[in-house]
């Protein structure tokens, strides 16, 4: 694994849920010698917090706000896009049921198969995009291109297994296409993610279709979606490193 991978898993997880509430907790515990009141409002504030966002209910505060940059696609005729990108989401390692060979993740399958659905009714071709972010030996697009064949009889094109990150994906996937003249692509991605890749795609020149799947924002909802549960975690701590993805990428462009 590339050592800035690493240092960026390490500040990101310092960062994100649970470990910023709980370090904040622990401030908060830190607090109450020299200021009792403070500590201990820092301390239940963290903690209400985490119980907030780790509902399905929650999360939606920083779910539906990331969702709603984001429609459905619809494809009309006059659509004129060359090309459908898929971006991996990461992987499943040494899956023993499959001869012990790496799988898509949930996320992952979640957008090939949206792919798959959109390649059969444009017939156009597909770029699959993931590196090796975590040393692997074969690279995610490698993956997802044998997944696409195997799971959803769909052909892949071009393989891009360079990249580590959202702005690689871009970056090399852009490289590639343009070697065959691709101006116009079909993104997809899912509907948490698709702002910030798309924002990075067209920085690379190529003109965005968003194509986005899986939308938390639009599930229906019990009263068990009000108790803290590992899915609403889940959620919550992906949006959050969407929002800090999405105003990482702005600052730095707005020469913050």
């Amino acid at each position: 694994m590339h050592a800035t991978v690493i240092i960026t898993k390490v500040v990101s997880m310092l960062l994100l849920l649970p470990t910023n509430l709980i370090v904040l907790c622990v401030i908060g515990m830190l607090l109450r010698r020299a200021y009792p009141r403070l500590g201990v409002t820092v301390s239940v504030a963290a903690l209400l917090l985490l119980a907030v966002l780790s509902s399905k209910a929650g999360a939606l505060l920083l779910v539906a706000p990331l969702e709603q940059h984001s429609s459905p696609l619809t494809l009309s005729a006059d659509s004129d896009a060359q090309a459908i990108v898929i971006l991996g989401g990461g992987r499943l390692g040494n899956a023993p049921e499959y001869d012990s060979k790496d799988q898509p993740n949930y996320w992952t399958l979640a957008r090939l198969r949206y792919g798959a659905k959109i390649q059969r009714q444009t017939g156009l071709p597909i770029l699959v995009s993931g590196g090796m972010p975590d040393g692997s030996a074969v690279s995610e697009a490698a993956v997802m291109s044998q997944s696409l064949q195997d799971d959803f009889a769909t052909p892949v094109k071009w393989q891009e297994g360079k990249s580590d990150d959202t702005e690689q994906n871009a970056k090399f996937s852009a490289e590639m296409l343009r070697q065959a003249n691709v101006k116009k692509i079909i993104l997809v991605t899912d509907a948490l993610h698709m702002q910030r890749a798309r924002l990075v795609f067209a920085q690379t020149g190529l003109e965005v279709i968003a194509a986005p799947t899986i939308f938390f924002s639009q599930e229906r909802f019990t009263l068990l979606s009000f108790l803290p549960s590992g899915e609403g975690m889940r959620r919550s701590a992906y949006a959050m490193h969407e929002w800090l993805g999405v105003f990482w990428y702005t600052a730095r462009h707005a020469g913050l």
